[in-house]
């Protein structure tokens, strides 16, 4: 692991080194992506029996070194955390098979189904090649269904808005929030099984403590860059997304799957939106 060096700031850089475990805080390591969609982030916390994982990246080239760098802090992997059931989040579950499996139960039903290949070699095509027809993910072991202490230092808290449930995990003695799939820095959310009124509420609550905060996709940054994403979201329930921080974002192209999601689901309509068939070339 590197450290982090004196003075670095864990906002956002225009530069985007290579993906490496970097410590962010004592105990806290994280392997930041780098940047867009499909580009996601992990982090690994050291407990005092061993280490608790969060998230485990979406294709082999992203999980195999990860899960390597991993195994190089030289101790048992005891619980890996799900924060959705995304393949972002789940594709390389299967690097750490003696670990327990927590999520909620919405992504334990998920994970018993097969993964869509096709729809994410269609969503990232630059790593199509890297989705195997025989993808399998670890199902759920240790279903979450209340905000728990999982160890000393990790608090795991169910919210919600990018699926139906999420898991964040909360580090209290760090100053740290991983906010997974919750959160999306410099990059556009895809809300297409969510509720973008529910993830902006959800996003407000967790905004109101000031902490370091690592999303799932994008750049380490903090509390102000989740009020951000809620603002953004909010739009989207409101149906129109007026000019502001998001101009500036990667992944634009997600804005209609979000506005036709929110658009749907106030019409109680709870079936996935046209546009993203349509980008998955399904209609």
């Amino acid at each position: 692991m590197r450290p982090a060096s004196p003075g670095e700031s864990h906002r956002h850089h225009d530069a985007v080194p290579a993906p490496h475990l970097e410590v962010l805080a004592p105990g806290v390591a994280v392997w930041v992506g780098q940047g867009g969609f499909g580009r996601p982030n992990a982090a690994v916390v050291i407990d005092h029996d061993g280490l608790t994982v969060v998230d485990t990246l979406m294709v082999a080239s992203q999980w195999s070194p990860f899960a390597a760098a991993v195994e190089a802090i030289g101790r048992p992997v005891r619980r890996v955390v799900l924060t959705s059931s995304h393949i972002p989040f789940v594709g390389g579950t299967s690097c750490f098979w003696a670990a327990g499996f927590y999520g909620t139960e919405t992504a334990s039903e998920l994970l018993d189904l097969p993964p869509n290949v096709a729809g994410y070699r269609r969503l990232v095509p630059a790593l199509a090649h890297e989705f195997d027809d025989d993808l399998r993910t670890r199902p759920i072991s240790h279903v979450v269904d209340r905000d728990a202490l999982l160890t000393d230092a990790v608090v795991v808290r169910i919210t919600g808005g990018q699926s139906a449930e999420n898991l964040v995990v909360d580090l209290p003695g760090a100053g740290v929030l991983l906010a997974g799939s919750m959160a999306t820095f410099g990059t556009t959310p895809l809300a297409f099984d969510g509720d973008p009124g529910r993830w902006a509420a959800e996003l407000y609550e967790l905004a109101s403590a000031e902490r370091i905060v690592v999303p799932g996709h994008g750049p380490i940054g903090g509390s102000a860059d989740l009020l951000i994403l809620a603002d953004y979201l909010s739009a989207c329930a409101a149906g129109h997304i007026p000019s502001g921080p998001w101009d500036r974002w990667s992944d634009r192209h997600f804005d209609s799957i979000n506005l036709e999601r929110a658009a749907m689901l106030a019409d109680g309509d709870l079936r996935l939106p046209p546009s993203l068939l349509a980008l998955l070339g399904l209609r």
